[in-house]
């Protein structure tokens, strides 16, 4: 059974707000994952906002959703909640939650984590993992070792936790936001994007599940 304590259930109403909003919040939350019966949880130790056409003061050119609605990004436009799951790369499937309010595209990428239930689970799905820290720590092992996977369980809910396919998902906040909390770039996005113009990146400070920041195609330290 996972550790709960001091967390609280994921409402609608707390994750409505825009994305670089409620980023910080879900640090120390736990995410958890029954897939196909066998269950993973993981601790969320990093995340990265991203805003939707039309979504908050400022473009976000980093975006899925910086061009409007797409048959890719369809979910990002529903209610918060729900997982924006999508393929990277064609191989790892990348784990967003939903949040803004419905018709304006917002998500929260969640790029590293501890695995604080179901370990062995999320080993055997990634058997080339060799310590525990490395099982999610990055979007794509993150959603690896959850076992969730583009496009099944795109849009599954993780307030009501309704079913999805094989799978149900429930997301627990901390009652209270972080203290610890670091912010900087978004890794690895390219142009301006992906630079201190858009400090969206937020992280639990020390903490060893946090992936390694790299620069991205032409995003460069801002003058």
């Amino acid at each position: 059974m996972t550790n709960l304590s001091g967390l609280v259930p994921a409402t609608r109403a707390a994750l409505a707000g825009l994305p670089v909003d409620v980023a910080p919040r879900l640090l120390g939350g736990v995410l958890e994952a029954s897939v196909a019966g066998e269950l993973v949880a993981v601790r969320l130790t990093e995340v990265e906002a991203y805003h939707g056409a039309g979504t908050g003061a400022e473009p976000d050119p980093g975006s899925h959703a910086r061009m409007g609605r797409t048959a890719r990004n369809a979910t990002m436009w529903g209610e918060p909640g729900h997982l924006y799951v999508y393929l990277s790369h064609g191989i790892h499937s990348c784990v967003n939650v939903v949040c803004g309010p419905v018709g304006q595209a917002g998500g929260v990428l969640l790029r590293g984590g501890e695995i604080v239930e179901g370990e062995s689970i999320a080993f055997a799905r990634r058997p080339a993992a060799r310590v525990a820290r490395d099982l999610a720590r990055g979007p794509g092992r993150l959603g690896d070792a959850l076992g969730l996977r583009h496009p099944v369980h795109d849009g599954i809910d993780a307030v009501e936790g309704t079913p999805q396919a094989d799978a149900v998902v429930r997301l627990w906040l901390p009652a209270a936001v972080r203290t610890d909390i670091a912010t900087g770039p978004r890794v690895g996005v390219a142009g301006v994007a992906g630079t201190a113009a858009f400090p969206w990146r937020f992280w639990i400070a020390g903490d060893p599940t946090v992936s390694v920041f790299r620069w991205g195609r032409g995003a460069r330290p801002l003058a």
